[in-house]
């Protein structure tokens, strides 16, 4: 879809929603702000008589990256904690075309850099612990009345998200995935059996706005759903990472140990932390196997390399290994470079003055930045992989498709005595990847994973 065509059906989605929620609320749409972000969001100001109110229109992700599409769904899930004592956005309604929900604008913003000091940080922290330690207490009847899959039994209950994620992840696998099926096949074998407890989780936890001190809200339920309430505990603490909680994790685990009733489960902990970057590894491995175009390409790439390097932590954690870092020596210009320096020069001539299209256009100058990196690399990092994985296979394959599909089978088939080897063999691959991609804006955040420790 050209720019121009983008642009007028990003005009008439918006024209639609003003008049949806002048309708809803009976007022005029004096403002409307589409936010610079990667999937459709606006901010709107109504006049109600004499009154402004402020609303968050949240538009659906676009793409088949969600197990849960329906978008209806989330707000379902917010209008129900909110009514029931967690600190939520008030949902006014649902807009059916374009689907988007229509909400409070929350005051307030989750960067805890902005608190007044430490004391105020570790407030909040403590805050977003007992939101997130109610909610874990709320009935399930009226989540369940609103089609949340209810799991029972250990393995169900402990594999909630991986059930909800895999029948995404089969429709649209492209080709193999041997780290995923390693991960998948070692989390079924180490299901923690005395884990029978249901709870609501929000799943991709740690999200909450607040101001002055005060948490306003938790948000983003998109991917709730009924599991075990450590599986917060888990993604909260993978989120710490690039989004602080305001105070060490150990911190805010032992809080909410205190104030739930919880025992100290930091194996647990540890298994849903394998768990919770599995699958969002394969809610995005299609995505970046077969783009699609409209795709936030730069935003799917950083998080596959991200999620890949903590999937591979997360195991060592469990299994009690120590990773330890290749040595690879890095060249910075490949065959490509005189072509990759015209592109980049030729990006950087066009000016846009829109502030979603320089959001675009940025996306494309971080893309060509980490194919420069690719261009020089890739062959060496291919050829070294498959060296190593020949020798775990006990013969030599030829080509990076072979190696995968080779490994996929051996992964699928081995036991847990091959657990070591195989882990060992992974990470190998992703730190790799990370000494050649890390130093782009892209692989970043992979750079700089870090699994807070459990005391």
């Amino acid at each position: 879809m050209n720019m121009a065509v983008q642009d007028n059906a990003n005009a008439v989605s918006e024209q639609k929603i003003c008049r949806f929620v002048e309708q809803l609320l009976e007022g005029i749409v004096i403002s409307i702000e589409r936010l610079p972000r990667w999937r459709p969001a606006w901010n709107i100001d109504l006049q109600q008589g004499d009154k402004i109110i402020k609303l968050h229109i949240r538009g659906e992700r676009g793409g088949d990256v969600s197990p849960f599409p329906d978008l209806r769904r989330e707000a379902d899930i917010l209008s129900l904690i909110g009514q029931q004592g967690v600190p939520a956005p008030r949902i006014y309604g649902f807009c059916e075309d374009p689907q988007a929900i229509v909400m409070e604008a929350v005051p307030g913003t989750r960067d805890v850099s902005q608190a007044r000091d430490d004391a105020e940080r570790l407030s909040l922290a403590r805050q977003y612990v007992e939101a997130m330690a109610t909610m874990h207490k709320l009935p399930l009847e009226g989540f369940v009345a609103k089609g949340i899959d209810l799991p029972k039994g250990a393995e169900a209950i402990a594999l909630a998200g991986l059930n909800a994620y895999y029948p995404l992840y089969a429709r649209n696998k492209t080709r193999p995935q041997p780290l995923i099926e390693f991960a998948l096949n070692w989390l079924r074998r180490n299901v923690p059996q005395h884990r029978t407890r249901a709870s609501l989780v929000q799943y991709d936890s740690g999200q909450y706005l607040f101001e002055n001190g005060k948490l306003n809200a938790l948000y983003d339920f998109e991917f709730a759903m009924i599991g075990d309430p450590l599986a917060d505990l888990a993604s909260a603490r993978m989120r710490d990472n690039y989004e602080p909680l305001g105070c060490p994790f150990s911190e805010l685990y032992r809080y909410y140990q205190q104030i739930s009733g919880e025992p100290p489960e930091p194996d647990v902990v540890r298994f849903h932390t394998a768990l919770f970057s599995t699958v969002s590894t394969m809610q995005f491995s299609s995505t970046v196997a077969t783009p699609q175009p409209g795709d936030p390409h730069d935003t799917y790439i950083e998080f596959d390399i991200a999620l890949r390097r903590v999937v591979v932590h997360a195991l060592a954690e469990s299994m009690g290994v120590t990773i330890e870092t290749p040595v690879i020596p890095i060249e910075i210009i490949g065959p490509n470079s005189e072509l990759l320096n015209m592109l980049s020069d030729a990006v950087e001539q066009v000016d846009v003055a829109d502030p979603f299209q320089r959001t675009k256009l940025n996306a494309v100058r971080k893309i060509v930045e980490y194919l420069g990196k690719a261009d020089a690399m890739t062959i060496a990092l291919q050829a070294q992989d498959i060296h190593e994985a020949s020798a775990l296979l006990g013969r030599h394959v030829e080509t990076i498709e072979e190696l995968d599909a080779a490994l996929e089978h051996f992964v699928i088939n081995a036991g847990a005595e091959h657990d070591l080897a195989l882990l060992q063999l992974f990470a190998s691959q992703i730190e790799r990847r990370v000494q050649v991609f890390g130093s782009t804006a892209i692989g970043a955040s992979a750079s700089h994973i870090d699994l807070p420790e459990l005391k």
